[in-house]
């Protein structure tokens, strides 16, 4: 099954990438702007830089210190090709196809005899192979170099990526194995990859061998660094931690292969524990927009209720691997509360990346931009991860070819089935068929126009000699939500709603949804953003530009009052606000607290999707807003 997770057993089975087609709307759009012109985009990059040619000198036997680019830029031709398979699969695109073979035969002629792979140790004049395990990624290029084999293997069979990346993980095992180097890699990722590639090779070794790295992690094996063990995930066995901590992707990616490695062991100590540390990380470690990594310094989570909107990190790379995180985690339990996680963070941290072309992404995705930022060069590499404008590319790239494999697989997320039916988990207009153990077939169709409209018609395509389960998941925020089926309309509340019966083609269940936009306030203990509120519209966050204000300095001054509610607005709301001016003084603060007085000043303050912002041009902008009247509860 072309699937990018697929675990042996679990609450739910994911669909395969056959299964299940976009139609239409807007994550159809991201995939056929991803299609015609990121891949693309990435591929051009990585041979202008060298990092392709970086293949070609290991083979001809060229290379040296000189190489260009950081230890890790290997990964990124890798998460390339992972996204070409699952574009190939997609579409049958044979300009998809050609690239990867492409791609491929430069990989493969780089690899050496025992297996080993990568272009910035062990070759020429360099470091000798696994001298630098904190800080080299050779374990982490290799995680990826499995995952895109996992895509190409389950999407077309054994070929040449399959076998190098067989031999590349033989190498890994025989090196990393019991009896040999006790040794991690500084970023995880290797662990996630040989978890993945087990499962679809069904070579148990493999996910020994992930397992095996789990345990040794949290054991202070890694040297110690100034940012401390944790950036590495090195200070706390896996099973112990009670949240996220350190880097942020790099926990991220750890706790995905915990989950992998806990579901193929039956493992439901080291399960609880991630799902323990999920909860917590998710209360008090996570921005509204599904954001993770409060920390510039260490790209690293913050303490609990550490989440300062101007300095908010949330890398696009962590966006990407809590979903693979709350994707596992919802594939063994059902829970609807990660797929929730999910869409909050799909339409907030990855579709907030890319710029409408395809061609210029967001590294860090900050909730206040205080300044508008320069405009990028789309010829020049930028060498800050922040800077409030899309980049073209990165000295440090690895966010766009993370956002390119995620949309090219992501209808792989939208469904599951278990022995009972069908749950559909994201809405877009798609179709899905899915065949049950008995024979019977769960095919359907949605159309929708969400998230602008809320209404989601799900319509049967196919006649049931018996009847199946039909589960619609019911966002948190949808409180009054209805359901309607056979003429019959019933308020659900939110979770997941069922309808269990003989369906026949052409019968239509509608879920409606209030999407409505809605003032979100923060818990108090949020320090950064106390006194202020949030509006969101479904599972879009919205945010003020200055483009819209009289000028930047207006969205420093501009308070809102929430007793006047919101009003619909043409691509989001609109908020009552107020414009104070702020005399000039020699010392900014008061004796008294200045509070605007009267209505001069008042505005329809145009809220606008987060995902958007920037995308008319340099701008300041802000998600949390001050209020100009105390919270509800405090009346």
């Amino acid at each position: 099954m072309s699937s990018p997770v697929l675990p042996s057993h679990g609450r739910v089975r994911p669909l395969g990438l056959a299964q299940v087609s976009l139609t239409g709307g807007f994550w159809h759009e991201r995939q056929a702007v991803n299609a015609s012109a990121t891949l693309a985009h990435c591929e051009s990059w990585m041979e202008r830089l060298g990092w392709l040619a970086n293949f070609d000198r290991v083979a001809d036997g060229t290379t040296g210190p000189d190489r260009p680019g950081w230890p890790f830029s290997d990964s990124e031709v890798y998460k390339l090709m992972e996204a070409l398979a699952w574009e190939t699969a997609r579409t049958g695109d044979q300009e998809a196809e050609a690239a990867f073979k492409r791609l491929t035969a430069r990989v493969a002629r780089a690899q050496d005899r025992d297996g080993y792979l990568n272009t910035c140790f062990g070759h020429g004049d360099q470091p000798p192979r696994y001298s630098d395990l904190e800080g080299g990624h050779e374990l982490y290029n290799t995680g990826h170099l499995l995952q895109a084999a996992v895509a190409r293997l389950r999407t077309h069979g054994e070929d040449d990526l399959v076998r190098l990346a067989r031999r590349a993980a033989d190498h890994v095992c025989r090196t990393f194995g019991p009896g040999g180097r006790a040794g991690i890699c500084g970023h995880p990722e290797i662990e996630v990859g040989l978890a993945e590639f087990g499962r679809a090779l069904g070579e148990e070794r493999y996910v020994e061998q992930a397992r095996l790295f789990l345990d040794r992690r949290g054991h202070g094996t890694l040297r110690d660094i100034p940012l401390g063990r944790a950036y590495f995930q090195d200070d706390l066995p896996i099973r112990e931690a009670r949240v996220w901590r350190g880097h942020a992707v790099r926990a991220l990616y750890l706790t995905a292969a915990a989950v992998d490695v806990a579901v193929e062991r039956g493992d439901d100590e080291l399960l609880h524990a991630v799902e323990r540390q999920w909860e917590r990380s998710v209360a008090r470690r996570t921005y509204i927009t599904g954001g993770m990594g409060s920390r510039h310094q260490d790209e690293g989570f913050g303490e609990d209720w550490e989440l300062p909107p101007d300095r908010a990190y949330c890398e696009t790379c962590a966006g990407v691997a809590s979903i693979m995180v709350s994707w596992r985690l919802l594939l063994a339990t059902g829970d609807a509360r990660y797929a929730d996680l999910i869409e909050r963070t799909l339409y907030n941290v990855v579709a907030a990346s890319p710029s409408p072309d395809g061609r210029a992404f967001f590294y860090a995705n900050p909730l206040h931009q205080r300044t508008p930022g320069r405009a990028a060069d789309p010829d020049e590499v930028s060498p800050r991860a922040e800077g409030g404008t899309r980049a073209a590319w990165f000295d440090v790239s690895c966010c766009p070819t993370n956002v390119a494999r995620t949309l090219a697989s992501l209808h792989g997320y939208l469904a599951t089935s278990d022995d009972d039916g069908l749950q559909l988990h994201q809405y877009a207009p798609c179709a899905i068929g899915a065949e049950l153990p008995d024979g019977r077939r769960a095919a359907v169709e949605v159309e929708t126009g969400y998230p602008r409209t809320g209404t989601v018609r799900v319509r049967i395509t196919a006649d049931a000699t018996a009847p199946w389960t039909l589960t619609l998941r019911v966002p948190a925020w949808a409180a009054g939500a209805t359901l309607t089926d056979e003429g019959r309309t019933r308020e659900v509340a939110p979770g997941l709603a069922e309808v269990r019966r003989a369906f026949r083609a052409g019968d239509v269940v509608t879920l409606d949804l209030p999407v409505e936009p809605r003032f979100t306030w923060p818990d108090p203990r949020i320090d950064a953003v106390r006194g202020c509120v949030a509006v969101e519209r479904g599972p879009e966050v919205l945010c003020a530009e200055s483009r819209d204000l009289p000028g930047p300095a207006a969205l420093d001054a501009l308070v809102i009052d929430t007793r006047a509610g919101l009003k619909p607005g043409d691509d989001g709301a609109l908020a009552r606000a107020l414009l104070p001016a702020h005399p000039g003084r020699a010392w900014p603060y008061l004796t008294h607290r200045a509070d605007p007085a009267g209505d001069a000043g008042w505005i329809d303050l145009p809220l606008r999707p987060y995902r958007s912002w920037a995308q008319r041009g340099p701008t300041g902008m802000r998600v949390w807003l001050p209020v100009s009247t105390p919270h509800p509860e405090g009346e």
